[in-house]
């Protein structure tokens, strides 16, 4: 394909269970009868909280939203989408390359191991604590 057709045809389809997709549309679509839009390689955009040394940032994630195949067109109802908007810059140079290797992203797999939990230090706890009374106190708005 084309990798300027990929460029343009990039779009973040937003599903009504609050789901974000980045995908392309195909050309050939079903028809506008149908009740179905085809999405070529389509990826879940997933926001991940991290804490880091200057606080909370959200780093974001493609990951193959349908796990259990290895079809790279994949229909959906119409009547489950709530918008489709073309994709920024930056998403769109992220999604050409993971897009690239679809076919060889991990699918999801059951994880039999057994994670230990330990108890947060109270000083860490106290330090998260103040990142989150400062978040919160960023979200009070003036009327």
């Amino acid at each position: 394909m084309d990798k300027s057709k990929i460029t343009d045809g990039v779009k973040i389809v937003k599903l009504m269970n609050g789901d974000d997709i980045v995908t392309i549309l195909p050309k050939e679509q079903l028809g506008d009868k149908s009740p179905f839009l085809r999405l070529s390689k389509p990826l879940q955009i997933k926001y991940v909280p991290q804490f880091t040394d200057s606080g909370l940032k959200d780093y974001v994630a493609l990951i193959r939203w349908t796990n259990y195949t290895h079809d790279e067109i994949v229909s959906i109802p119409k009547d489950k989408i709530l918008t489709i908007t073309n994709a920024s810059n930056e998403m769109t140079k992220s999604y050409n390359i993971v897009s690239v290797s679809y076919s060889k992203l991990e699918e999801k797999q059951k994880n039999d191991k057994i994670y230990s939990q330990e108890r947060m230090s109270d000083d860490r706890n106290e330090e998260y604590n103040e990142i989150f009374d400062e978040f919160r106190d960023t979200k009070k708005t003036v009327h």
